[in-house]
């Protein structure tokens, strides 16, 4: 029987091209992404992501819709799943937690920074609605359909 271990991210944007980052440091996976992070048991995806939300980054978001998953087996043969959300609906004052700083950016600056794996490919399944899943296959190689 296949083993899964289940995530959330969260592209949280405004109405005015700018999107909430996370610099995440000393990590598996450094670099610019979305808050999110661990389903716990008997948690829904949603209310996965609405409480990883809150906790990086202190804002509570509403109605994130979800727009699409991305998959891999890790080296022990567990397929690791996150499920893509986003959302502009948001209440709160944005603070830093312990998983790294967070902080707006223009959409269209993202790739002057530092990403995180994967996130530049990842941003066509937040951004395109005809496109739903990004596979990376054990040899480094992705699709994404």
């Amino acid at each position: 029987m296949e083993q899964a271990i289940f995530t959330t991210l969260c592209m949280v944007y405004d109405n005015q091209d700018q999107i909430l980052v996370q610099e995440r440091i000393g990590t598996a996976w450094d670099g610019i992404a979305f808050p999110g992070g661990h389903v716990e048991q008997e948690e829904s995806f949603v209310e996965s992501i609405i409480r990883e939300v809150f906790e990086e980054t202190g804002y509570q978001i509403s109605n994130p819709i979800l727009c699409g998953v991305k998959q891999f087996q890790m080296k022990n043969d567990v397929r690791y799943v996150i499920f893509l959300y986003k959302t502009n609906q948001f209440t709160g004052n944005l603070q830093r937690s312990s998983e790294g700083n967070v902080f707006w950016i223009k959409r269209q600056h993202m790739q002057d920074y530092t990403l995180a794996t994967d996130m530049k490919e990842m941003l066509e399944l937040f951004e395109n609605d005809s496109m739903s899943e990004f596979y990376r296959f054990k040899d480094g190689s992705y699709k994404i359909l």
